[in-house]
């Protein structure tokens, strides 16, 4: 058997190449705010309360609403900003606790692994875990910073995106050798500002952006407008990533309100499917040719009859389906401009002449219920096994590398 093929790498998972997961995530410890907002703005942005808690109760597409009792003798952590409130959970800090415990039910700081909030610890499980370097997602502020765009001080908004910005790339990434990988978030509610903070990162090193999937869904302007056209000019100037994590517009796909959590947490692709099908018929990809797209959480294995179907609607409809501004078909623009990720997903890898070996790359999603954390190197070989070595070295690591615009890790 030739040395290069998957097939031996995967029964020596030492060969195989070191991994670079484009999706994971920080639990923001409780004094991120208390410490990096200016003194103006000092206790006013987010902050934990110990608060006794009756339930947690499911409301529908991976909403919730918190019971408080103060006078339960035991206390969680709980945070609050404006009129938003969160607490963490069991099924979001899972890493390193079993299955059967990955409830929604509220898990203190003191209980959770600490990689989930210290970078020091965080480095080493990603040893334990074969991963050299891990792209940071947020907590708190939620997947593209809603909970900032939802608060009514928009001001105080700004400056905590910003504190969060500084504390992500200056003390949770900015010691780790380039191994964290922040993805930093912009004011969704003001455009000019967010190319600016795009550009101001930039500055410092930092590659990619937190974006929402469908900002109509957040009541903002859709990517068919130009609305959105100074941030994304600033993207492309910067060569910073558009990252669009699953989520991220704040509904989560569900079939009707009493349908059970398991059926949004099986439907979470369909929000980044349609997202994809914006984008391509958007024409944002024509007039920025350089952008690059990431989706992060939402699998590969709904990609190919999804291109199969814009090419054809392309094709065959453009008499009246608006396409016409589209010069080349949709497909073209995911080839050339857009990455996606999975952490299992054995219909993708299948696919692979369509999901693209060029497009395709591997996420750990730690601390989270998905997480292979501590086994993606057994996972992933398991799933990569039969693909030639360098497919493998694209998956891993490569397409990130590419994507970041990097040539390697620090």
């Amino acid at each position: 058997m030739d040395s290069d093929t998957a097939p031996d790498l995967a029964m020596d998972l030492d060969r195989l190449p070191k991994i670079i997961s484009v999706d994971d995530h920080v639990i923001e410890p409780p004094d991120v705010w208390d410490r990096w907002l200016p003194a103006k703005f000092k206790g006013r942005g987010p902050h934990v309360e110990k608060r006794g808690l009756a339930g947690i109760e499911w409301t529908g597409a991976a909403a919730y609403r918190e019971v408080f009792d103060d006078s339960l003798p035991d206390k969680y952590d709980v945070w609050f900003y404006e009129d938003v409130v969160y607490t963490p959970k069991r099924n979001i800090a899972a890493a390193g606790f079993p299955k059967e415990t990955w409830t929604g039910d509220p898990i203190r700081y003191e209980d959770m692994r600490p990689g989930c909030y210290d970078w020091k610890a965080r480095l080493a499980d990603m040893d334990v875990n074969w991963v050299e370097a891990s792209m940071i997602y947020p907590t708190v502020p939620r997947f593209c910073g809603q909970t900032f765009h939802e608060g009514k001080d928009k001001e105080l908004g700004m400056a905590c995106v910003k504190a969060y910005n500084d504390w992500l790339v200056e003390e949770w990434c900015g010691d780790s050798a380039g191994r964290l990988i922040p993805v930093c978030l912009i004011p969704l509610w003001d455009v000019p500002n967010a190319a600016t903070e795009v550009r101001r990162n930039a500055a410092r090193g930092v590659r990619a952006v937190a974006f929402s999937e469908i900002p109509h869904h957040l009541g903002l302007p859709s990517v068919h407008t130009p609305h959105w056209d100074p941030f994304f000019a600033a993207c492309e100037e910067t060569g910073t990533v558009v990252c669009m994590h699953i989520g991220s517009s704040s509904r989560m796909p569900a079939t009707s309100p009493d349908a059970p959590p398991a059926v949004t947490a099986s439907l979470g692709f369909v929000n980044s499917m349609a997202s994809l099908m914006d984008f391509l018929f958007s024409g944002l990809l024509v007039r920025f040719p350089r952008l690059k797209l990431s989706y992060a959480e939402s699998q590969i294995g709904w990609l190919p009859y999804v291109l199969e179907r814009v090419d054809d609607v392309w094709e065959d409809n453009q008499a009246w389906a608006k396409t016409k501004h589209i010069p080349e078909p949709p497909s073209t623009y995911y080839y050339s401009n857009v990455f996606v990720s999975f952490f299992k997903d054995n219909s993708g890898i299948k696919a692979l002449d369509v999901t693209g070996v060029d497009n395709v790359s591997y996420e750990t999603d730690y601390p989270h219920g998905d997480t292979t954390w501590p086994n993606s190197q057994k996972v992933v070989g398991g799933l990569l096994r039969g693909l030639d070595q360098v497919s493998i070295e694209k998956i891993l690591r490569g397409n990130a590398l590419h994507m970041l615009g990097l040539d390697k890790v620090g």
